[in-house]
């Protein structure tokens, strides 16, 4: 999933307990960033030999239970939500791509919905059809009806819950739109490039 419905799922999250725990500007905004901020893990992807930000430390389920962990120790009830808003990314990714969930194994784990058992063994061949190896996956996701259609009901939903629950905090829905900027100029620049 895009950084952008990641971001989305971290509103509806801040926005429903909101209603309940009545969250503080730095409350609501940290539940919001720990919604998607392992996605900046992808920075460090030329450092590693599968060149996969998923098979990261932070891309696993250690992050989120250490900080439920810190947040149940010290009694903070925002740290424990933030630590389940960071899980919750976690388990959204083993959905279309899979992600190293527990770490240790160094595997990929989920569904995989987005790519075929073959294509996922045979990984390098389909890279091979394409100019850059970006596009193969930029392929998969924009002509996944379920991918596109998952993102429009995000971005339905956050607005539709911030403006419910979470009014005085609705600005910080423009952030989305960075997300959402980024990830179409993305898939425009490697569409001109296969094209080429």
């Amino acid at each position: 999933m895009h950084i952008n419905s990641h971001f989305a799922v971290g509103v509806i999250i801040a926005s429903i307990l909101n209603y309940f725990l009545k969250f503080n500007l730095i409350e609501f905004s940290l539940t919001v960033i720990f919604s998607f901020i392992c996605d900046f893990d992808v920075v460090f992807t030329r450092y590693t030999k599968e060149k996969n930000h998923r098979m990261f430390i932070t891309h696993s389920i250690i992050p989120g239970c250490i900080i439920i962990i810190f947040g149940l120790i010290l009694n903070w009830i925002t740290l424990s939500i933030i630590g389940l808003v960071y899980l919750i990314h976690i388990i959204i990714d083993t959905i279309d791509w899979g992600t190293n969930l527990l770490y240790f194994q160094h595997k990929q784990i989920g569904f995989k919905v987005l790519i075929s058992k073959e294509e996922f063994e045979n990984l390098s061949t389909y890279l091979s059809e394409y100019k850059n190896n970006a596009s193969f996956f930029d392929n998969k996701y924009y002509n996944s009806k379920g991918c596109l259609i998952a993102e429009l009901l995000l971005f339905i939903l956050m607005w539709l819950f911030i403006i419910i629950f979470a009014l005085p905090y609705i600005l910080i829905t423009l952030v989305y739109f960075l997300g959402l900027y980024f990830h179409l100029s993305r898939h425009y620049y490697l569409k001109k490039i296969e094209n080429k």
